[in-house]
């Protein structure tokens, strides 16, 4: 800003000479005498407020231990992966089966399956043994079928397609289906699913209880068969003797028949004379 004032004096000043030469010349030259920058006040220098320290958390507050007993949690019953409704049921109907029909009960999600091989042929709502009376789990065989039977234990209830399981009152029947375990051990059906199966199982037949999928059943490991030390000799035409150095056996011949006597020719009377009589016996 000083130095653009002081141009324009210098300026002016030269105008001025061009203007009037003479007066130019005679006038005084008065020095230019520059501008000295007015003093500024020192800018004070910015404060910075001072950074206060975090201060220490809170002391963490001493657990609260509930010595309250926790309610009892009820399990969750687990439902099956279809939508059946009781009393409802799948049979896939066939002119003849690969193999014979096996069963498998699940207990807790009341349902019944038939397999043919590893085929599934058809399924079906069902009610088991209640509380006091559970059906019991197992590998059972049908041992007896009836097409109407009545309980031998229970009032002559009634029985229609009747499998029976076991000797003490387990079958597998038609009978009322509530939704949920309701019988006395039995396995209840819808009764046309009863009928349909009842037509095509076979006595003997494999029936495997399960109280859930995840609890499968061990097989029973057959028990092993102690060797005989001394087998019997089987009774042929010829018995077995010690070998010979040649290592063949000897053959005893078959003993033969005493021979048995034979009738004498009675003789014949001769003509004129009158045969004698035979006497009587008593």
């Amino acid at each position: 800003m000083i130095r653009f004032k002081s141009c324009i004096l210098l300026i002016a000043a030269a105008l001025m000479m061009f203007a009037n030469p003479a007066a130019a010349q005679n006038a005084p030259v008065t020095p230019v005498v520059p501008e000295q920058p007015a003093e500024t006040s020192p800018v004070p220098a910015p404060t910075i407020p001072p950074i206060a320290e975090p201060a220490p958390p809170p002391a963490a507050a001493a657990p609260i231990v509930d010595l309250t007993p926790a309610a009892p949690v009820k399990p969750v019953r687990k439902g099956p992966v279809d939508s059946l409704k009781p009393g409802q049921f799948v049979w896939e109907k066939r002119d003849s089966y690969e193999n014979p029909l096996r069963m498998v009960v699940v207990l807790d999600i009341q349902r019944l399956y038939v397999f043919d091989g590893d085929k599934l042929v058809g399924f079906s709502t069902m009610s088991s043994g209640k509380a006091g009376k559970e059906t019991p789990s197992g590998i059972f065989k049908i041992l007896q079928k009836k097409i109407y039977h009545e309980s031998n234990i229970y009032a002559n209830a009634p029985m229609p397609f009747m499998q029976r399981l076991t000797w003490d009152g387990i079958a597998i029947h038609a009978g009322h289906l509530p939704g949920y375990p309701a019988s006395h051990g039995c396995i209840r059906l819808p009764k046309r699913f009863a009928e349909a199966l009842y037509g095509v199982t076979q006595m003997d037949g494999e029936v495997v209880i399960l109280e859930s999928l995840s609890k499968p059943l061990a097989r029973p490991k057959p028990a092993p068969v102690e060797p005989i030390a001394n087998p019997p000799v089987p009774i042929t035409g010829q018995v077995p003797q010690p070998t010979t150095g040649q290592g063949e056996l000897q053959a005893q011949p078959q003993p033969q028949p005493e021979p048995q006597p034979q009738p004498q020719p009675q003789p014949q009377p001769s003509a004129g004379v009158p045969p004698s009589p035979t006497p009587n016996r008593r």
